[in-house]
């Protein structure tokens, strides 16, 4: 003997279903959104923190003095296990050292003048990055995300056999909603390698940690540093003995000297004031899509080997190449423009995508305007609560909690919408 199901709580979890589906499609609008912004990662940074010195380059010993003054201020180095000297360059015409406890911008001479402060700049992009969730947590929803869009491209086009040739046919505008739809799809075909491309290596970079640990924890005994070594460098030896600082400055002369045509980006110490430090320096190729190559060094200059990421295995070539193809960081200012214009579009997309299938839904008799007032505040609460971030690191300075001002901001925006919206009749 069955029992029938009231035909209230089949409404009740037909609406839940698409409660969740609406929250799949408001996790890919924010991503969109937060990624189109990103691209002007170093813009912005300059924008925030206009006062830092700015200069075409430093020169090593600047760089070393720096370096060592940074170094000298940690309170307690063993917690210190990286150092990143920031060259300058172009796009980003200043010099600051970072370590995992602070940061700081350097004169031409290699004077601390002040503390970094992009709070904000560094707030999108993790918000892009992690949903500002706990790193792997982050990584891995997004990463699902990024297939869940290369999924919804390629279905797309399939689903819609006519969508290449009608792709600059636009019906008119009208109550059942095929004018948006052409909208839709007609900014899909526009932006289809983009959208690819860009959902192609959301998911490699979010799933990375996730197919990192499972690899190490099949072949590596659960090293993941031993698994990231094979593409990016095998770490040294560990020494926790003290030692001087290293010389980062004859690693920026050998490099200016053996390799003139390479753009020094990044010096990194790994493990510093230790007798197992050593130097890698990142430098980026002309007319290349990686990131840059890595070249090793030891602590006291002398060089080691480069890892290959410029012409090594294409494997790891094409590891190097996925974050600047995800984040448009070449090409220089016209491809920045490119990047926004399509991830524009790309935003666009997911805003209209969910509001098509709100409207069918509607159609087939299933009104829910609770659902659509939810969306309506997805699509303009995002933008509107990364607003108030803006005010409060204008009020509150560096230390304003940006990750609890946008996120209790925009859900009480999507919260406040929904409620007030009048629920369907029964």
């Amino acid at each position: 003997m069955t029992t029938a199901i009231e035909p209230g709580t089949v409404k009740r979890a037909l609406s839940a279903h698409a409660a969740i589906g609406l929250v799949a499609g408001a996790l890919l609008y924010l991503v969109s959104l937060t990624g189109t912004i990103a691209v002007f990662y170093e813009e912005l940074q300059r924008i925030e923190q206009p006062s830092a010195p700015e200069m075409t380059q430093i020169a090593p010993d600047a760089a070393q003095r720096g370096v060592e003054a940074v170094l000298a201020r940690e309170s307690d180095r063993s917690t210190t296990t990286h150092l990143y000297l920031h060259l300058p360059v172009e796009e980003l015409p200043r010099a600051t050292v970072t370590t995992d406890t602070q940061a700081f911008h350097l004169d031409r001479q290699g004077t601390i003048v002040g503390p970094e402060e992009n709070a904000w700049s560094d707030f999108i992009v993790e918000l892009h990055y992690t949903l500002n969730l706990p790193s792997l947590v982050g990584l891995t929803v997004v990463g699902i995300l990024g297939v869940m869009m290369l999924a919804l491209a390629l279905s797309g086009v399939i689903a819609h056999p006519r969508v290449f040739r009608d792709a600059f046919r636009l019906r008119a505008r009208d109550g059942g909603g095929v004018g948006l739809a052409d909208w839709h799809n007609r900014l899909s075909v526009w932006t289809l390698p983009f959208s690819l491309a860009i959902a192609l290596t959301g998911a490699l970079i979010g799933l990375s940690v996730v197919t990192a640990n499972t690899i190490a924890a099949n072949d590596y005994d659960g090293d993941v540093e031993a698994v990231y070594g094979t593409i990016f460098g095998e770490e040294a030896e560990v020494d926790p003995a003290p030692a001087p600082v290293p010389d980062v400055a004859a690693t920026l002369r050998h490099m200016a000297r053996e390799y003139p045509d390479v753009r020094v980006t990044y010096a990194i110490v790994h493990d510093p004031l230790t007798a197992g430090q050593h130097v890698q320096i990142v430098g980026e190729h002309e007319r290349r899509l990686i990131f840059g190559e890595y070249y090793a060094f030891a602590a006291d200059g002398s060089f080691h080997h480069k890892v290959g990421m410029s012409d090594g295995d294409l494997g790891k070539q094409a590891a190097a190449s996925t974050y600047n193809l995800h984040f448009g960081n070449f090409g220089g200012l016209w491809v920045k423009i490119a990047y926004v214009v399509f991830g524009v579009a790309l935003t666009a997309i997911c805003a209209t995508g969910t509001y098509i299938w709100l409207g069918k839904r509607r159609r087939r008799g299933i009104d829910e305007p609770r659902l659509r007032a939810a969306w309506n505040a997805v699509i303009w609460g995002a933008p509107i609560a990364l607003g108030v971030t803006i005010a409060a690191r204008a009020a509150l300075g560096n230390d304003a909690p940006l990750v609890a001002v946008f996120w209790t901001s925009f859900v009480a925006l999507v919260a406040g919408w929904t409620i007030r919206a009048k629920p369907s009749a029964t």
